[in-house]
This record gives C-alpha cells, structure tokens and sequence, in this order.
C-alpha cells in the first residue's frame, strides 16, 4: 500500500510560510494596537484641560506616533500588505509564496 505523504522539502517550504504568516498576523496585531494607542492619545489630547493635562497629553501623543510609525516601518520591511486598516481584516498578500 503506498503511503501518501510531502516530500521533505514541501514540508519545510509550508512550515515556514507558516512561520511568515503567523508572524505577519502577529505584526498586523502591534501595528493595530499602536494604531488604537495613538488614536486614544489624540482624543486625550484634544479634550485635555489645563497646562499640566496639555503637557502630559502632548508627550503621550508624541510617544505613540512614534510607536505607530516604528511599527509601520516594520511592517513595510516584513513586506507585509494589508487592506487598508479601516476594513479591520488581515490579509497577507502571498505572491512572495507563489511567485
């Protein structure tokens, strides 16, 4: 009876576009997590009352743009592609894999 199974090399070429995907999802998680950061941050910015409330609001706001950018960047270097972020789902484009 012959045995149906992949090939090692097969098996080796899906566990790590495995590994890429989870990864992708994983870095899809922080930059919609740096993404809510930074809108709360603007809120409290734009509602902040008196001087010592502005100068905390500002430093907040100004930490999570840049926490928001960083994980963007990273993004972009992963290559990873997602529909825009109103639309809230993720999608890894997976030309890399076939291509």
């Amino acid at each position: 009876m012959k045995r149906w199974t992949l090939r090692p090399d097969s098996h080796s070429k899906m566990a790590q576009a495995n590994k890429e995907e989870s990864n992708k999802q994983h870095l899809y998680d922080e930059v919609m997590k740096a993404r809510a950061e930074w809108r709360l941050a603007s809120h409290a910015f734009q509602y902040a009352l008196g001087k010592d409330e502005v100068d905390v609001a500002i430093y907040t706001l100004e930490a999570a743009e840049r926490k928001y950018q960083i994980k963007l960047k990273q993004a972009k270097e992963a290559n990873a592609y997602w529909e825009p972020f109103g639309y809230g789902d993720y999608v890894w484009d997976r030309k890399e894999e076939l291509g």
